[in-house]
């Protein structure tokens, strides 16, 4: 039997384990141990911090896999490209993860591939001249995801406290401050493979809006016209490659200015959480992309077919007791649009902050 190692056992990564041990896969799991979904379905559960590269390596070496894969996490995906160079296993580069998972080596990588990007700045503090910069800003952490101590500052008043926050949520204790994009935002869901990418679906985003810009739901497909699609494909396809990405699933955040240009946000060398690349694109275009996940981290070729009839999917995600009753109503009155309802933790209700502390979320599906 194939084995593979999961990085991760939370929901998201749960979707992964399932669809490996569907594949035949003897799945290996590494997770700090807090009762997750995914220990439960792991056929192996090794309770490791995810950061703990040395030691997750370590044993990998004892288990011998075919693949390392993750999906969803920045975090995760930094350890998964550690331990499958270590095991000499497929993946993209290093350089590649470094540059997915930091924003301001991100930003650089743009700006010298002439991929349009907005002025920028890393600070550690206030203490920081921004030439050039005008209102609004965005500031954010360099190196976290998940809408975390994302801040629009409207007035420089404010700037200082918003890159405290994101400092404090920094791994590196870095923030990042850039100019801020208008438009509509927008995601898209990418396999490479040998350093050929397809674009598998475009994903449209709604967030709580400013000043954290925490995301609500998703849906696909977004129905963008064919002049637009061509577009954003020609600049996708030029900020993948200034990110060295050659293997694997990869999710890049966009919005579309109300002038008609595609401004790239930011870019992530793995799959897209909160069920985009789970759930989103299997539902609405019959492709298996979990499944292309793991042909690529085990060095095959995709299989770019369509296997399911695709529909209308779209996920919202809960903040409050009354999306809780909303969704309860929607579950009576129309229970065939429900595909899933995730576990939920109401101790959060009314106080979300970022993404981690949403009450949980319900997948609906249609015919398109």
């Amino acid at each position: 039997m194939k084995k593979i190692v999961i990085i991760g056992a939370n929901d998201f990564q749960n979707q992964l384990i399932l669809k490996a041990k569907k594949m035949g896969f003897e799945t290996h799991v590494f997770a700090w141990k807090d009762g997750a979904t995914g220990e439960k379905n792991a056929d192996y559960f090794y309770p490791i911090s995810i950061v703990e590269t040395d030691q997750i390596l370590e044993k990998c070496r004892e288990i011998r896999p075919d693949a390392v894969a993750s999906i969803a996490s920045d975090l995760a995906n930094i350890t998964v490209s550690k331990v499958a160079a270590g095991l000499g296993l497929p993946g993209n580069s290093p350089e590649c993860v470094r540059l997915s998972t930091n924003k301001y080596a991100m930003r650089e990588a743009f700006t010298k591939a002439g991929v349009a990007t907005p002025k920028f700045y890393r600070v550690d503090r206030m203490e920081v001249y921004l030439f050039g910069m005008r209102l609004p800003l965005v500031v954010k952490p360099t190196d976290r995801s998940g809408s975390r101590a994302i801040t629009k500052v409207m007035d420089f008043s404010q700037l200082e406290e918003a890159i405290q926050k994101a400092v404090d949520q920094s791994f590196e204790k870095q923030a990042i401050v850039e100019e801020y994009i208008e438009g509509e935002e927008y995601s898209y869901e990418t396999i490479s493979y040998g350093g050929k990418h397809r674009n598998l679906a475009v994903t449209k985003k709604y967030t709580t809006g400013e000043p954290h810009f925490i995301e609500t739901g998703h849906v696909e497909p977004c129905n963008l016209s064919e002049d637009m699609m061509y577009k954003i494909h020609y600049v996708m396809r030029r900020a993948l490659d200034a990110l060295k990405i050659t293997n694997g699933a990869s999710h890049a955040e966009f919005k579309i200015t109300p002038e008609g240009h595609v401004r790239v946000i930011e870019i992530g060398s793995r799959m897209g959480g909160d069920c985009i690349g789970s759930d989103l694109v299997p539902l609405s275009t019959g492709y298996d992309y979990m499944e292309m996940v793991i042909d690529t981290a085990c060095g095959m070729e995709p299989k770019l077919a369509v296997k399911t009839e695709p529909k209308k999917a779209e996920v919202r995600f809960l903040f409050t007791l009354e999306d809780v009753e909303k969704m309860r109503i929607l579950e009576k009155e129309h229970p065939e649009k429900i595909y899933r309802i995730s576990e939920l933790d109401l101790s959060h209700a009314g106080k979300v902050s970022d993404s981690s502390n949403r009450i949980g979320y319900y997948i609906m599906t249609e015919e398109i």
